[in-house]
């Protein structure tokens, strides 16, 4: 083997420099006639070109080991597929990329068949029979079987099979299971986020990965628990198509809970349906019924339109063009503003409407956001649909918020605007730093938040959201029932309803007091042995945002008061009757 071979291998230039050194000893030992010498010093060559032999195959075999194509493909690709935990407000854990295994089998370096079949299918449970088959009659090196567990790899590895390998491969856990799923979403294996806040903070949660850190959300788990515990304790007794619950912070815009029903497991999304998959807070609209009359009315009083005393004939239905307004329970006699929104009044708002005019309410609902879709991070976001011209038929309509559907985000985020000193803020699924300060564009009055925060105060305690009254907290809301249009009827289909209540709490205090507002909506309930035959959002939303403030009041640190102030630890009342609640 010559030095020009070998200088081929890519040695370095000091060994070069030194086998060169050996060669000229040779000869200069020849030269002299120290045979034994030329003998030693051949002995030690031989032993150098040994040595360096097995040297490159060991620095061969570590290079395949470490940079070959199929560790890029396994551990490399899922390191650089990595996502940050998801944690809630308070650090507790929503997601996580933990190490598993993928299975594969190469036929070709298989000796019994059989034994592999029988040991494998008994080994893992899940293996598809046929899919194990379809590898072994193959002619190459495939896939057979993801996401093993550490002890799942290491039972099969115990077995001993040749042919069968194994690589890490990235795995996302959702240790809530469905719980919370819809806010938090899920990625695929690829290490992509596909929805919830999984897609929509994408980018952060793979940058993040990289520093070590977590990406926390605005989310308060003890929140959303008690949210959704009372929202599916609504949906067994009431049997909707769907439901939605929300909690949002008014002066932050953070959403501390959102609830959707049907719910699906992130753990396991391919096996749930499209339907149980989406998140009805951000991807449906609906047609929100009375729940609108919280804006009209607020508008009303910010445009100087009216004040609380201002009345309203309401002993007749009002005839508009060719549409004839009516009240689903008729009070038959004059109403002041208050009073319309306590009993609900569709012809009392309707006329408070009209005398806002087309123009104005157009420019209040592109100010409080109805007209687009909700701001938030999340891609599963629909957009509203709206009037296309806003004429005298398109305010009365939407002014007892039919005509106009909206998402219940965006709803929320109009809510707060109206309940938050009159600023339009972004929702947002980020945890803000405490004591963050968020601005938005002015779209009301503080004075007429103040006066929207008595209006709703006085609609739990004699109104129709009686039943959502919890003593000590100072609960605000309003109901709402939207009847929806049936394309089977061409018309509008009583027996079909989205039911719901908008709540805020507490109601006391300045405007830049700590406040929240509160949403339940079941579409499409059924009266219940307990509902008097009602399926309305008095009788079904109503009581359900009660419960829920009651059990987040002290989470949130909201403390009961009585009405001087002190605080109080009092058990709430049972819900009151409250008419139809609509």
């Amino acid at each position: 083997m010559g030095l020009q071979s070998l200088g081929r291998t890519g040695l370095p230039r000091w060994l070069m420099e030194r086998l060169w050194g050996l060669e000229h000893a040779f000869e200069r030992a020849r030269a002299s006639g120290k045979v034994e010498d030329d003998t030693r010093l051949r002995i030690f060559f031989v032993l150098v070109l040994f040595s360096l032999g097995f040297l490159s195959l060991a620095m061969g075999a570590t290079r395949a080991a470490l940079f070959s194509d199929a560790r890029l493909s396994g551990a490399g690709a899922w390191l650089g597929a990595s996502r940050a935990d998801l944690v809630d407000r308070n650090g507790m854990l929503l997601a996580a990329d933990l190490l598993h295994y993928g299975l594969y089998i190469d036929p070709r370096e298989i000796w019994d068949q059989g034994e592999t079949r029988r040991s494998l299918l008994a080994a893992l449970p899940n293996l598809e029979p046929e899919r194990l088959e379809r590898a072994l009659r193959g002619n190459r090196r495939i896939f057979v079987l993801g996401a093993l567990t550490p002890q799942e790899r290491n039972r099969v590895h115990g077995l001993g099979l040749p042919g069968v390998t194994f690589e890490p491969e990235q795995r996302r856990v959702y240790p809530l299971g469905p719980s919370a799923a819809h806010i938090i979403g899920f990625a695929d294996a690829g290490g992509e986020g596909l929805s919830g806040a999984e897609a929509a903070l994408n980018d952060d949660i793979r940058a993040q990965a990289r520093g070590g850190g977590a990406v926390p959300l605005a989310i308060d788990l003890r929140v959303q628990g008690a949210l959704e515990d009372e929202l599916w304790k609504a949906v067994t007794e009431f049997k909707p198509k769907g439901a939605v619950g929300l909690v949002t912070d008014v002066h932050t815009g953070e959403i501390l809970g959102m609830a959707s029903w049907p719910v699906f497991d992130p753990n396991k999304p391919g096996k749930a349906g499209v339907y149980a998959q989406t998140n009805r807070a951000a991807a449906s609209v609906f047609e929100m019924g009375s729940t609108f009359k919280g804006f009209t009315v607020a508008i009303g009083l910010d445009s100087g339109v009216a004040n609380p005393e201002s009345t309203f004939d309401a002993t007749q239905p009002f005839h508009l063009g060719y549409r004839t307004i009516t009240d689903y329970h008729a009070a038959r006699k004059v109403l002041t503003l208050v009073e319309v929104f306590q009993h609900s009044s569709n012809i009392g708002t309707a006329k408070l409407a009209v005398g806002i005019g087309p123009e104005r309410m157009g420019k209040y609902f592109d100010g409080l956001g109805l007209t687009k879709p909700a701001k938030v991070e999340l891609i599963e976001n629909a957009r509203p649909l709206t009037p296309k011209v806003w004429n005298e038929d398109a305010v009365a309509s939407t002014s007892f918020g039919h005509g106009i559907n909206v998402t219940p985000l965006a709803l929320a985020r109009a809510y707060g605007t109206v309940l938050n000193g009159g600023k339009l803020i972004p929702l947002t699924i980020h945890k803000l730093e405490p004591g963050a300060k968020v601005d938005g564009p002015r779209i009301m009055s503080e004075k007429t938040s103040l006066q929207m925060l008595s209006i709703m105060r006085a609609n739990v305690t004699g109104g129709s959201g009686t039943s959502a009254n919890i003593t000590g907290l100072s609960v605000g809301g309003k109901t709402g029932t939207g009847e929806k249009y049936d394309p089977a009827i061409r018309g509008y289909n009583g027996a079909k309803q989205v039911s719901s209540f908008a709540a805020v709490f507490p109601t006391t205090g300045d405007v830049n007091a700590k406040r929240y507002f509160v949403l339940v909506l079941l579409d499409e309930p059924h009266a219940s042995a307990n509902s008097a035959g009602y399926s309305t959002g008095g009788w079904v939303a109503a009581p359900a945002a009660g419960r829920i403030i009651e059990r987040i009041a002290p989470f949130l640190g909201v403390p009961r008061r009585n009405d001087v102030g002190q605080a109080i630890p009092v058990e709430p009342p049972k819900p009151e009757e409250a008419g139809d609640g609509r």
